[in-house]
C-alpha cells in the first residue's frame, strides 16, 4: 500500500502538538519546583475539577474503546443489545467514584495497591498487584495494536512503525513529566476526538451509499441493533458485571482519583466523566450503525465487504476512509491516534508507579533515596512502554490476554479491593481467596485464547455458550471466602487458640492484627481545608 503522504503530514502535525501539550506539562511541573517520586504518580495532589474530568474521561475513552465499540455494533450477532463496555465502564466510573474515590483519596494513598500492602503486608500486596499490572501491559499493547491498524489503513504506513512510533513520544512525554504531562495532554487528546469523531458524522450519513435510515435498519435482518437471546442470558448478565465491577480496580483510574485537590473532587470527577464516556461513545456507535446499512458495492471499497473480508475490527477507520472527504478522514484519524495515546500513556504511567512504589521500594530497597526511586520510575516509565509494544507488534491476540486479564481483575482483585478498603482482612484469609479465585476463573476457559474449561459449571458449553455466570459466581464466593477466613484466623489468634509463634504470615493477629503506616503526601488543598476547620473552630469557640 501507498503511503498517503497528506495524511502521514497531518499526523505528523498531530504528533507534534501532543508533544508541545506533554512538555508544557512538564514544564508546569518544573515551574513548581515538584521533583518527587510521589509527586510524579499523583501530579503532587495538584489535579483540579476540569483537569481532572479530562483526563478521567480521556484514559477511559481510548483506542479500544471506540473502535471496539463499532466493531461490535458493525457485527452481526452483537449489535446494540450485546455491546456492553462503553455502558459498563461508564458505569464502573460511576460507581468507583460513589463507592471508593472518596475514600482512597481520604486516606491519601499513592497507588492502588498501597492499601493492600497496608493490611496485607508487603509480599501479598505484591502478590495481588500481579493481574492489575498484567492488565495495563496487555490493555496498552492491545490499544497500540488497534492504532497501528488503523495508521495501515488510513495512512499506509507499516503496523510496527505506526506502533513504535506512537509509543516512543508517549514515554518520552511521560518520562519528563509524569502525570503533569499525561493530563495536559489528555486535555488536548480528547478535544481531537471530540471534533474528530463529531465532524465525520454528517458526512457518513450523508453518503449516497447509505441503503437507509439506521432507524429503519434497526430492526431488519441481522440489524445493528442486535437481539435478544434467552438461552444467552445468564452470559450477558455475567459480562455486564463483569465489565462493570472489573472496570473499577485499574491504577490508572485510581491514580486519577489520588492526584485530586480533595476527597469531594475526587468523587465529582468520577461522576462526571462517567456521561463524559457515554458521550465520547456515541459517535462510535453512529458509525458502526451506519456501516450495516452501507452498500459497500457502492463505495471505492472492495471486492467485497468488510464483513466479508474479515475487517469488522477496521470498520470504524475504513469508514473514515471511504465514506468521507480525505480532510475529515485525516481528522478522524487525528481521534483514533488520540484515543489511543490518551490510554497508553496513562497505562505506562500507572505501571511505573506501581512497579516503583508497590515493587521496588517496599521489596528490594526500602532504604531507597529519594533521587533513586525518581530514577527507578523514569527506567520503569521506559520498560513500561517496551514491553506493550513489544506485545502489539508480536503477540496476534493481545486483546484477547487484556480481556482474560479484565476477568482476573474482576474475579481475584475486586473483593479484594472491598475487603482492604471496607474490612479488616489479613493475608490467611487474602491469600487462599487469591489462589481459589484464580483457579475458578481459569477453570471456566477461555474462548478467546481456545482454552477448553476444566471445571464444568451448570450450562457451560465451550466455546460459544456458557450461560452460567461464573465469573461473578467466582467473585462473590471469593469475597465471602476471604472475610470468613480473615475473621476466623483472628479470632483463633486473639483468643490463643493458635500461638503467636505460629503466625507465619506475621500478621500480628494476636496483638490486633498489622500496624503498617504509608508514607505519602498529604495534599495541600487537604491541609488547608484543615487548616479552615480549625480556624472556623477556634473562631466559634471564642
Amino acid at each position: 500500500m501507498a503511503v498517503n503522504i497528506p495524511g502521514l503530514i497531518s499526523l505528523i502535525v498531530f504528533y507534534l502538538l501532543i508533544m508541545v501539550f506533554g512538555f508544557w506539562g512538564a514544564w508546569m511541573k518544573r515551574k513548581r519546583g515538584i521533583n518527587k517520586s510521589e509527586a510524579n504518580m499523583v501530579a503532587n495532589r495538584d489535579i483540579g475539577l476540569l483537569l481532572g474530568c479530562f483526563t478521567m474521561t480521556a484514559t477511559w475513552v481510548g483506542g479500544g474503546y471506540l473502535l471496539g465499540t463499532s466493531e461490535s455494533i458493525y457485527t452481526p450477532g452483537m449489535g446494540l443489545l450485546w455491546t456492553q463496555p462503553p455502558f459498563c465502564y461508564s458505569l464502573s466510573v460511576l460507581i468507583g467514584g460513589c463507592v471508593f474515590a472518596k475514600e482512597m483519596r481520604r486516606q491519601g494513598y499513592v497507588t492502588m495497591i498501597d492499601p493492600f500492602q497496608r493490611k496485607l503486608g508487603r509480599f501479598m500486596g505484591a502478590l495481588v498487584s500481579l493481574p492489575a499490572i498484567c492488565g495495563e501491559m496487555f490493555f496498552a499493547g492491545a490499544i497500540l495494536s488497534a492504532l497501528g491498524a488503523t495508521l495501515v489503513v488510513i495512512v499506509g504506513i507499516s503496523h510496527e512503525v505506526a506502533v513504535i512510533t506512537s509509543a516512543c513520544i508517549a514515554v518520552f512525554y511521560t518520562l519528563f513529566g509524569g502525570l503533569y504531562s499525561v493530563a495536559y495532554t489528555d486535555v488536548a487528546q480528547l478535544i481531537f476526538m471530540f471534533f474528530g469523531m463529531w465532524l465525520s458524522i454528517p458526512f457518513i450519513f450523508t453518503n449516497d451509499a447509505l441503503i437507509a435510515p439506521i432507524t429503519e435498519t434497526a430492526y431488519w435482518n441481522q440489524s445493528w441493533l442486535g437481539s435478544w437471546d434467552m438461552n444467552l442470558s445468564g452470559k450477558w448478565i455475567d459480562s455486564t458485571l463483569m465489565l462493570i465491577g472489573g472496570g473499577i480496580p485499574w491504577q490508572c483510574y485510581f491514580q486519577r482519583v489520588l492526584s485530586a485537590k480533595t476527597p469531594t473532587t475526587a468523587r465529582t470527577l468520577s461522576i462526571v466523566s462517567c456521561f463524559g464516556c457515554i458521550f465520547m461513545s456515541t459517535p462510535s456507535i453512529l458509525i458502526g450503525a451506519a456501516a450495516s446499512s452501507i452498500n459497500w458495492t457502492a463505495t471505492t471499497y472492495g471486492p467485497g465487504t468488510p464483513l466479508e473480508n474479515g475487517e469488522e475490527a477496521m470498520i470504524l477507520p475504513i469508514c473514515l476512509q471511504y465514506l468521507t472527504p480525505h480532510a475529515v478522514a485525516f481528522f478522524g484519524l487525528g481521534a483514533a491516534a488520540a484515543a489511543v495515546m490518551s490510554s497508553a500513556d496513562s497505562s505506562i504511567l500507572a505501571l511505573a508507579s506501581m512497579t516503583t512504589r508497590n515493587f521496588y521500594q517496599p521489596l528490594i530497597r526500602p532504604q531507597a533515596s529519594e533521587r533513586e526511586l525518581i530514577w527507578v520510575m523514569r527506567v520503569g516509565t521506559v520498560l513500561a512502554g517496551i514491553v506493550p509494544t513489544v506485545c502489539a507488534i508480536k503477540v496476534k491476540s493481545v486483546f484477547a490476554l487484556w480481556f482474560l486479564c479484565s476477568d482476573l481483575i474482576y474475579a481475584i482483585l475486586l473483593p479484594q479491593l472491598i475487603a482492604v478498603v471496607y474490612f479488616d482482612p489479613n493475608s490467611y484469609g487474602a491469600l487462599p481467596a487469591y489462589i481459589y479465585a484464580l483457579i475458578m476463573r481459569l477453570g471456566g476457559g477461555e474462548s478467546f485464547l481456545g482454552v477448553p474449561p476444566f471445571i464444568n459449571y451448570p450450562g457451560n458449553v465451550f466455546p460459544d455458550k456458557a450461560n452460567f455466570p461464573f465469573k461473578t459466581f467466582t467473585m462473590i464466593t471469593s469475597l465471602i471466602m476471604l472475610l470468613s477466613i480473615s475473621y476466623a484466623a483472628k479470632f483463633l489468634f486473639e483468643k490463643g487458640y493458635i500461638p503467636a509463634k505460629y503466625d507465619f504470615f506475621d500478621c500480628k493477629l494476636a496483638y490486633g492484627g498489622r500496624k503498617i503506616e504509608l508514607v505519602h503526601l498529604e495534599s495541600k488543598a487537604s491541609k488547608d481545608e484543615s487548616s479552615s476547620t480549625n480556624q472556623k473552630s477556634e473562631v466559634e469557640s471564642n
